[in-house]
């Protein structure tokens, strides 16, 4: 049987397909899905059979957030900070290992799996980033240290940080906006439900892969997915 290859990098629309029907989403690089439980010690349960399934490959892949109501798993080859084949297979083995417990991945819950990005438009991007770098204690991503790319928390706990480069400056709007990554079937809903909340449509022009909502007063939002980026 063929090894799965665990070095070169999948495309997101591959990523998507090869775990759409496991109840996993592909968010930025990385295959998402919430475990809903009635308790922290089915959380436990979840986070110890997942880590299981993954068995030596799990700190080389496997990211677990455990609450009382739901257990958050990630998996991504993270010294290159993107997915492989191999990050495929580990989510299939996740899911088939859950069977047996009361939830499985992929169920409902009231705030589903995404991922946020804070983007800061900046005119010189490597005289800001060495700033942002420092005051928040980030890191470069594995494989990432050009003066343009992101910034993330070395603990994965906290938003990752972008440069979007600016021309000219802007001064009649936000330089700092948040990006709301959702899974792709989630994201037209997200962007109904933000204009029925008092929202503005600022820009669609981009849609699927995102579209620039804001609030009352201006303030800018991004829902995003991975769709017509490939």
């Amino acid at each position: 049987m063929t090894e799965p290859n665990s070095t070169e990098p999948l495309s997101a629309g591959a990523a998507s397909a090869a775990v759409a029907d496991l109840g996993w989403r592909y968010l930025l690089g990385t295959l998402c899905t919430s475990v809903p439980v009635p308790s922290l010690s089915d959380a436990l349960r979840v986070a110890a059979t997942a880590t299981e399934a993954c068995a030596d490959l799990a700190d080389g892949h496997l990211r677990i957030d455990l609450r009382p109501d739901r257990v958050e798993l990630s998996v991504q080859t993270r010294s290159i900070a993107d997915l492989t084949e191999l990050d495929t297979v580990l989510a299939r083995r996740i899911s088939q290992s859950l069977v047996e417990l009361p939830s499985e991945p992929g169920q409902q819950l009231s705030r589903p799996a995404q991922t946020i990005e804070i983007a800061i438009d900046a005119l010189d991007i490597p005289a800001i980033r060495p700033f942002w770098k420092a005051v928040l204690a980030y890191q470069d991503e594995p494989g990432r240290s050009a003066p343009d790319d992101p910034i993330v928390d070395p603990a994965g706990q906290l938003p990752a940080l972008w440069f979007q480069q600016m021309t000219v400056p802007r001064p009649d709007r936000n330089r700092i906006h948040l990006d709301v990554t959702v899974a792709h079937d989630h994201a037209e809903a997200r962007v109904a439900a933000a204009l029925a909340a008092g929202g503005v449509l600022v820009n669609s022009e981009h849609a699927r892969a995102f579209w620039v909502l804001a609030d009352a007063e201006g303030n800018e939002a991004c829902v995003c997915t991975w769709l017509d980026r490939d």
